[in-house]
């Protein structure tokens, strides 16, 4: 168990040397732009596809209500105006197939700058004759990516709405610590899907092959930095307001400093489990449409010459 523990400092600080190298503020800071493009066409996806099943009026709240509680209510207020805005036209035909196909390219392109800043952190890039071939296969990857929020928070919602229905029902018959522990089981399903999430995000998006050891590791890590801090981030921005100075513009800058939080843990967890990989000698390999990068290939290149020059 000491042992364990040992291995795991040494990962933790190693990898925070290696994020801290990184360009992932940089990266972090782009994904925060692209996401404000992406963000009206991903939530009408979601929106459309959880809608089928239970309604698109339900769906809408349930995000809004997501959005309040980690945001305020008045960026979920502007996340409503702005899927207002970009909802199609279903009365024209020529009209909903550009619209559709506008919200795809718009949607997935978060999830698509994503993945290509993954590569780099893991030290992949598109195979040359495959690049075409690479590029539909990753806006696919990211149109899953989408899919599978819209399932979990489907899960979520449904999960949400039996707490709500049988609260009074527990509370009544079985007495209010009942109630914590089935509230207790609430966070921690939704903390289940919050890791399975990171968990998908590392070994999706990523052209590389890799062990599940690693990912779970480093979506566990990732899910509980993520959790503790939306709740500080959510104290912080109800407490101070630290965009009130920037009027009308402010509820962006805050979605945009929301996601450029996020990337950057989404970085660190990934960059964790590159490290705990590494450190563990699980093997890697670049997926059938990528190979090493030319930055890799030369770095190995120059420790062989080191290493021979030194023997």
């Amino acid at each position: 168990m000491l042992k364990e523990l040992k291995f795991f400092w040494e990962t933790l600080k190693e990898t925070y040397k290696e994020w801290n190298d990184s360009s992932a503020s940089s990266d972090s800071a782009s994904l925060a732009y692209y996401a404000i493009f992406s963000i009206p066409g991903l939530l009408i996806i979601i929106i459309w596809l959880a809608g089928y099943f239970f309604g698109e009026e339900a769906i809408r709240g349930q995000i809004s209500t997501q959005i309040s509680g980690m945001m305020g209510t008045d960026v979920a207020k502007s996340v409503e105006e702005m899927i207002a805005g970009a909802l199609i036209d279903k009365e024209n035909i020529f009209m909903k197939i550009v619209g559709i196909g506008s919200l795809v390219f718009g949607s997935t392109t978060l999830f698509f700058q994503l993945q290509k800043s993954l590569n780099n952190l893991w030290d992949v890039e598109a195979a040359p004759k495959k690049a075409l071939v690479k590029f539909v296969l990753d806006r696919a990857n990211s149109l899953g990516m989408i899919l599978i929020l819209g399932f979990l928070l489907m899960i979520t919602m449904v999960l949400s709405s039996l707490i709500s229905l049988f609260n009074n029902f527990i509370t009544g018959y079985f007495g209010l610590e009942t109630y914590y522990i089935v509230e207790l089981i609430n966070f921690s399903v939704g903390f289940g899907i919050t890791v399975l999430l990171f968990a998908l995000m590392f070994k999706v998006l990523p052209d590389v092959e890799i062990s599940w050891k690693s990912v779970w590791k480093g979506a566990m890590l990732t899910s509980l930095l993520f959790t503790l801090g939306k709740f500080l981030l959510s104290l912080y921005f109800s407490e101070f307001k630290p965009t009130s100075a920037f009027g009308t513009a402010g509820t962006v800058i805050l979605v945009m400093m929301w996601i450029n939080y996020s990337c950057m843990l989404i970085f660190f967890g990934a960059e964790f489990t590159k490290v705990y990989t590494y450190k563990r000698n699980y093997k890697i390999l670049p997926s059938r449409h990528a190979k090493w990068s030319s930055a890799k290939l030369y770095r190995e290149s120059q420790m062989k010459e080191t290493v021979q020059s030194n023997t």
